[in-house]
């Protein structure tokens, strides 16, 4: 069991929060500060929000004897990444009035708004109670959102593996009444028995989970970066079941050896043919195993991927086994091949159409080059396509009638959509981005603002080297948390200090190999002399159909010297 004696201060936090109340009502009527109390930053996260301040401002703000300029994130949890065109309208003018205005999809397949003062969050959370959405457990030592294989494209059986997101988000969610009442204003609980919470008790878990559910052939969720990685099994245009892939996790800490990132290991497969209360059993029991057996004294070592290495995958099937009742079957074979979105035109087998434009770093705005924001919302007013979110910040509109898709077309066309996505080049639409500076406080280095002019010096170079049309997967986050997945890319770039990045290779393309090291602290002149290098090399030596990833691995370039 986890160690309840030396406790850390988050510990503490949540077992006083009475249902993670805490003092939220209060701080939300302080009108002195901008900023929340500090034991409530702690405890809004499970209400789907972070407290940030805008960095680029903090010297100026200083100079002048103001505070920090404080507001607020907020996400929705859309297990499997799904709004209604209605809904989509709504996060349009719920991001114009309240935030920054800019829609942020993050790489867990929802949206996220930043820039939101504090006097917004209620009207914010209660506009998007209206249009049938919300925040709970978005945030938070909890389980997150849940992701899943976003394009119908990949399988007949997509909308019946899909509808699991939905089933797990609802069986994992807190049962704590407290998000309601300090938000959407609902009468107090008079009997708090009824939020009794069987699995979260009032410690919750040790730190954040991530369930994320992948259909081969496709790995474009990532599947094997979450805690709790399930793998449908298809045979015979049949759902079989699933494989379970426990303790993935990207995160760690740079100085920190005892800190890593871990891709999930199956330990075996759960059949749904028969009904699907055994693969909801042993969900469940994953995470009451980590509740238990997590590390409550030391944040930084308390995802399950820790967990699972200090006491063994052998003694994890045993324990698993032990509270579900029943012993996991052999993991059945999968293959991979691809970890990719299906960017333009794509019709499903029900011959619906569905298009998939690309979206930089997530980041859905009008700006120069496109009017994106402006376009998707002339789309949702026809009602004629839902929207559906990928693991790679971009959304696909979907469900789209053959009589509908020359109305689609038009307004994709209208607004340069089409030629937008078309344009960018094949490493440009393979890169993620985190946030990272001005607001996210763990951010080293830039991320989303940088890596768009980076790639366009990439270009450059590969141009040179007649690379161009090589699909290099990259991407770049601000700090080592890993929460743009920079350790499963064939190129990954993690910040260090202002400017500087550590640089891994040799990551495949499928998600079944973690880069490595290969240069530390690198400013851009760095990055892109290696680059020229590497590029050079691998036009000159590749196999035929090798992938830079591959090549790289095969060079074993991180090795010293």
């Amino acid at each position: 069991m986890s160690d309840t004696k030396n406790l850390s201060a988050v510990e503490r936090i949540k077992q006083k929060s009475d249902g993670l109340r805490g003092t939220l009502a209060e701080s939300l009527q302080d009108e002195v500060t901008g900023a929340i109390r500090e034991d409530d930053q702690s405890l809004v996260k499970f209400h789907g929000m972070y407290q940030q301040d805008d960095r680029d401002r903090r010297e100026e703000r200083a100079e002048k004897k103001l505070e920090r300029l404080y507001s607020f994130m907020i996400r929705l949890r859309l297990p499997g990444g799904f709004l209604t065109p209605e809904q989509w309208i709504a996060l349009h003018h719920i991001a114009g009035e309240n935030s920054t205005g800019t829609i942020k999809i993050t790489t867990r397949m929802t949206i996220q708004l930043h820039g939101l003062l504090k006097s917004k969050l209620k009207p914010t959370i209660q506009a998007f109670n209206q249009a049938g959405l919300d925040s709970i457990a978005t945030c938070g030592d909890v389980n997150r959102n849940v992701t899943c294989a976003a394009h119908p494209l990949q399988s007949e059986l997509h909308e019946q593996i899909h509808a699991y997101a939905a089933k797990i988000s609802a069986m994992l969610k807190p049962k704590t009444h407290a998000y309601y009442e300090i938000w959407l204003d609902e009468e107090k609980l008079a009997d708090r028995s009824e939020e009794e919470d069987p699995l979260y008790q009032d410690r919750y878990l040790p730190r954040k989970f991530k369930v994320g559910i992948g259909i081969p052939p496709n790995n474009e969720v990532d599947v094997f970066t979450n805690d709790l990685g399930l793998i449908a099994i298809i045979e015979n245009n049949i759902l079989k079941g699933f494989n379970l892939a426990i303790g993935g996790g990207l995160g760690a800490t740079h100085g920190n050896p005892d800190t890593y990132p871990r891709l999930a290991t199956v330990i075996g497969f759960v059949p749904v043919t028969s009904g699907e209360e055994k693969l909801l059993k042993a969900i469940y029991e994953v995470l009451t195993i980590q509740r238990d057996y997590g590390n409550r004294s030391d944040r930084k070592l308390a995802r399950l991927k820790y967990t699972v290495d200090k006491y063994g995958e052998e003694w994890y099937k045993e324990e698993l086994a032990r509270r579900t009742g029943f012993p996991l079957e052999t993991a059945r074979p999968y293959t991979f091949t691809e970890r990719m979105d299906y960017y333009g035109w794509q019709q499903n087998h029900k011959g619906l159409w569905y298009y998939t434009p690309f979206i930089e770093s997530g980041r859905i705005l009008d700006d120069e080059k496109v009017a994106l924001k402006t376009a998707l919302l002339e789309i949702a007013g026809t009602g004629k396509a839902n929207f559906r979110f990928t693991a790679n910040q971009n959304l696909i509109l979907a469900d789209i009638k053959k009589k509908d898709k020359a109305a689609i077309d038009a307004i994709l066309q209208q607004f340069g959509i089409l030629q937008h996505t078309e344009a960018a080049s094949a490493i440009r639409k393979n890169s993620i981005s985190c946030v990272a500076l001005p607001t996210c406080p763990l951010a080293l280095a830039e991320a989303q603002r940088y890596l768009p002019v980076l790639i366009d010096k990439i270009e450059d170079l590969l141009g040179k080297h007649e690379l161009s049309n090589e699909n290099i997967i990259t991407r770049m986050t601000g700090c080592p948390n890993g929460c743009g997945r920079p350790y499963a890319a064939e190129i990954g770039f993690v910040g260090t200090a202002p400017g500087h990045y550590n640089m891994h290779l040799a990551g495949d393309h499928e998600g079944m190999r973690l880069n490595k090291v290969y240069k530390e602290n690198l400013d851009e002149a760095g990055i892109l002399r290696e680059l020229d290098l590497l590029f050079w090399l691998y036009k000159k030596e590749r196999a035929t159909g090798e992938t830079f990833g591959d090549f790289a691995w095969r060079q074993k370039w991180w090795r010293p010297g």
